[in-house]
């Protein structure tokens, strides 16, 4: 048994003793901690974007502990355990990986993909799309929704039919946007954007993180622009676009030659 199942012993206790004491961790119920929980893994994602392995840990460490909140909440109900949850997910991980545990044999990644996604069929999920949680970011959402019809064969055979289709989807964006209809429009907008993600996907590029990084990016050197142009005491809202878009490419040429 590893060393640190101590420590996990030792959050378990400490989630007893806060929520039979502390005003604030009683009062928590399922419903309250949705939206905190989705905040740490946000926060989490954000450490993975910057590989910011100090952050990675203690933004797991804040997972962990509403994972023993949830399931202190769900004994309190007499609906199961914290060892209920880890038996539970112990057991689906040996169950779904047969060439391991079993006689099954796969010849790569994708072999593997698609026995678990078999295996989840029968273990009573309607279709391959319906273990595509509905709360997810569309981003995210249109990502796994491909993934998944890849699984049943439902797949672009090359990156280049890949990318004539975007094409082909960016041709009929601008063909409403003539026609100034708006909800045309946002329909198209979408397929570009569902394009977009697949073609990314062909590309081995995770578009979420991709677009991450772009986030970050134009901050960084927008507060940096801002920094620049107001030093001297003027707003920024002083400063003409031109103004603006040629400190935008100095700091732009700065970050190159670092």
């Amino acid at each position: 048994m590893r060393e640190y199942a101590k420590s996990f012993d030792r959050i378990v206790h400490i989630m007893d003793d806060l929520r039979a004491n502390c005003p604030w961790d009683k009062k928590q119920t399922i419903q309250s901690l949705r939206q905190l929980t989705i905040e740490e893994s946000y926060e989490l994602v954000d450490a993975i974007t910057d590989t910011n392995w100090q952050g990675i840990k203690e933004e797991l460490g804040d997972l962990l502990l509403h994972i023993v909140f949830y399931a202190k909440i769900g004994e309190e109900q007499g609906e199961f355990t914290i060892d209920d949850v880890i038996e539970g997910v112990c057991n689906k991980l040996v169950h779904r990986h047969p060439h391991i545990y079993s006689n099954i044999q796969v010849a790569n990644d994708e072999d593997v993909k698609r026995n678990w996604e078999n295996l989840k069929l029968k273990e009573g999920k309607k279709t391959i799309l319906s273990g595509v949680p509905k709360a997810l970011p569309s981003l995210v959402k249109a990502l796994r929704i491909q993934e998944k019809a890849k699984q049943v064969g439902f797949e672009w055979e090359a990156t280049t039919q890949v990318r004539a289709k975007l094409d082909e989807e960016l041709k009929e964006l601008q063909e409403v946007v003539d026609l100034h209809d708006i909800d045309k429009m946002e329909d198209e907008f979408g397929d570009v954007l569902f394009s977009m993600i697949n073609y990314a996907r062909f590309l081995n590029i995770d578009p979420e993180n991709a677009l991450e990084r772009t986030n970050k990016k134009f901050t960084r050197r927008f507060n940096a622009m801002e920094e620049r142009l107001t030093a001297n005491g003027k707003s920024l809202t002083a400063y003409s676009l031109t103004e603006m878009d040629n400190a935008w490419n100095e700091i732009k040429r700065d970050e190159r030659k670092d």
